[in-house]
């Protein structure tokens, strides 16, 4: 009888473990943005946080729910998936908004020095549907960007659904899949080697990466994910502190003038 109960106990034990594992893969992803957001939102000012970072999320969680059509994963990384795109697009709007309305503010003053009337201030608009590559993912319009992630997925949709069939394919579009997803530090990286500064880069959310990545990469090996997955994870812990060594780094050698520290819209997002 009391090893019947104890069986029931660790049962019940197991499955609440499981359940809250499942629950941290499904929306710890997307918690270390809640931090950026908020910085972008408070400062106005999206210089620090790449753009780049949502274009590598956004393409490795498409290939990602693709290749569960070919090869079947735990169904918490498929909503992670979903609810990962769904976090991107939110930042992209976000950071679409702040960019223009400060370039905008920026003409505008350009145009008050002139004596220049206010309704005159223009912008040139760059749309996804001119297909200039020199203006790729720094579109005007949220609806640009909207437009290259449904091109992107209706297209990698379509090869998929021909080569589906083919071993060689689904394994190839696995390791795409997790492989673009672990080099989502590198765009954060080499923006802060371009600004040779983290300012207007949360360190929460970097921190939030590590410890996300590190706990993924364990969930990983533990649930026998495909190969691809825990391989890429630990790749992913190495940009990360990769990127914890950057602000180490600039905050004890800084390379920028201090007077661009004391601007209001650039201050560090701590």
């Amino acid at each position: 009888m009391e090893d019947e109960l104890f069986q029931q106990l660790m049962y019940i034990l197991n499955q609440l473990v499981s359940w809250v594992a499942a629950g941290a893969m499904v929306f710890g992803g997307v918690v270390p943005y809640i931090p950026q957001y908020r910085d972008i939102r408070r400062t106005q000012n999206a210089e620090g946080f790449s753009a780049y970072v949502c274009l590598v999320l956004l393409v490795a969680n498409i290939l990602r729910i693709l290749f569960r059509f070919g090869r079947y994963f735990e169904t918490p990384l498929l909503w992670q998936s979903i609810i990962m795109i769904i976090t991107m697009l939110i930042m992209l709007n976000l950071c679409t908004n702040v960019r223009v309305a400060a370039e905008l503010n920026t003409k505008r003053r350009s145009f008050i020095a002139t004596d220049s009337k206010d309704e005159e201030v223009k912008l040139p608009k760059k749309l996804f549907l001119d297909l200039d590559w020199s203006h790729f993912w720094l579109w005007s319009r949220f609806v640009d960007y909207l437009q290259c992630v449904l091109s992107f997925t209706a297209v990698a949709a379509y090869v998929t659904y021909l080569l589906l069939d083919s071993v060689l394919f689904v394994e190839t579009l696995g390791f795409l899949a997790v492989f673009t997803e672990a080099m989502l530090g590198v765009p954060q990286l080499y923006c802060n080697y371009q600004n040779k500064s983290t300012e207007g880069m949360s360190i929460k959310m970097v921190c939030m990466w590590m410890s996300g990545d590190t706990f993924k990469t364990g969930y990983f090996l533990v649930t026998q994910a495909p190969v691809q997955f825990w391989t890429c994870g630990l790749l992913q812990v190495c940009v990360d502190l990769a990127i914890l060594f950057q602000v180490y780094y600039y905050s004890r050698y800084p390379q920028k003038p201090a007077s661009h520290a004391a601007n209001p819209t650039s201050a560090k997002a701590l």
